[in-house]
């Protein structure tokens, strides 16, 4: 596993984030598919990806991949992948799978057939074997296979980067971590001007710009990897790797980040994770009603994730309140570059300003449209007059 390919997943419609990403830490992107982007690199490398990187998933690295036209064929071929390298005897595995192929219809029978080989081939060579079972918190194996191709995976990240560490309480139906990182992305904001984040729930999006605007790798936080279970981890590898990424930080930030909430239980959840992240002396929360949220003069980012009614919200109250999210944007918001983050159409109408743009992701199975608003300094300008 000296060198090889790095296929790093994401969610629906991050994958040209992802990609933009990957070439700016200096890896190639090989190959750019809906479900992540391929990349090559060593197991160090591997692990530095999962160390920066604020929009992908996992990231498998590429142990071999061959032809397998059935389940037989393809428990000769995982036995004959020398595991004895690769997993401790004394350690623990897991199996994933994607399969997508006429010969089998039941994913749990591949991650079996794959399991079986595995510790059959351990039997074999030392009557003994690694435990395994459904925890991906140590060794996780991955089986990509499609019609008569398979490739076998490392999963170095084990548990989704998603999982950055930090979120101690939730409220309310929080986002992704990376979704979160990609709304950040997407907005354009890096620190080069004041950034607001109305109706922040659990903090999510401001400690996300945070971590963007500081420099601070997205898993810092992180005690756990896949990677750290294989033979041959070297613990100071990835030291050197933390204090590298540590020394290109910033402590403090040149702009402004502005995170309000109505609910007082939301903004207390907000500080915690905030605390947690490192990054609570940089993001100012205060309790107030998006409409009266601070808006400091100049030009900068808000951005605002507000309810849409798939687990929570009348429709009725909803409407009212995308129509004072539109008020708001346009009396308040002058100079600025409006976003809003909704799962429903049919409300993000009751706005009333024309987009930009319009960007897709998805929060989980839901379409969304992240909108984009360029608000003119003289509607606040009058509004204020």
């Amino acid at each position: 596993m000296a060198y090889g390919r790095i296929f790093v997943t994401c969610s629906r419609g991050v994958d040209a984030y992802l990609e933009r990403e990957i070439t700016s830490l200096g890896f190639p992107a090989l190959v750019r598919t809906r479900a992540g982007v391929e990349t090559e690199g060593s197991m160090k490398d591997a692990m530095a990806l999962n160390l920066q990187l604020r929009t992908g998933l996992r990231v498998l690295f590429r142990v071999t991949e061959f032809i397998a036209h059935d389940p037989a064929a393809l428990y000769r071929k995982i036995t004959g992948i020398p595991w004895e390298e690769i997993i401790p005897v004394e350690g623990y595995f897991c199996i994933t799978s994607t399969v997508d192929t006429p010969s089998i219809d039941n994913s749990r029978f591949v991650n079996q057939k794959c399991k079986d080989a595995i510790a059959d081939r351990f039997m074999k060579k030392f009557g003994n074997r690694p435990n395994s079972g459904p925890g991906r918190d140590r060794t996780v194996i991955h089986l990509h296979w499609q019609g008569e191709m398979a490739a076998v995976y490392i999963d170095t990240s084990g548990e989704p980067l998603t999982r950055r560490g930090y979120r101690k309480v939730s409220w309310k139906a929080p986002l992704q971590e990376t979704l979160a990182a990609v709304l950040v992305m997407a907005t354009g904001w890096h620190d080069e001007c004041d950034f607001i984040n109305p109706m922040c729930g659990s903090g999510t999006i401001a400690i996300e710009a945070a971590l963007r605007g500081l420099n601070r790798p997205a898993a810092i936080l992180r005690e756990n990897f896949g990677f750290m279970h294989l033979k041959g981890y070297r613990t100071k590898e990835w030291a050197e790797l933390r204090a590298e990424v540590k020394r290109q930080a910033k402590s403090r930030l040149n702009n402004r980040i502005i995170a309000t909430d109505v609910k007082g239980e939301a903004i207390d959840a907000a500080r915690r994770n905030a605390c947690a992240a490192g990054v609570e002396h940089v993001i100012e929360f205060k309790r107030a009603d998006f409409a009266d949220t601070e808006i400091p003069n100049g030009s900068g980012i808000v951005l605002m994730n507000p309810e849409y009614g798939e687990r929570m919200g009348r429709k009725e109250d909803l409407e009212k309140v995308y129509q004072r999210i539109g008020d708001f944007l346009k009396h308040e918001c002058g100079g600025y570059r409006g976003y809003v983050f909704t799962g429903k159409a049919d409300l993000a109408k009751k706005i009333g300003l024309r987009t930009s743009r319009r960007l897709t992701f998805f929060n989980g199975p839901i379409e969304c449209r992240l909108l984009e608003y360029v608000l003119y300094e003289g509607s606040r300008k009058d509004s204020r007059a």
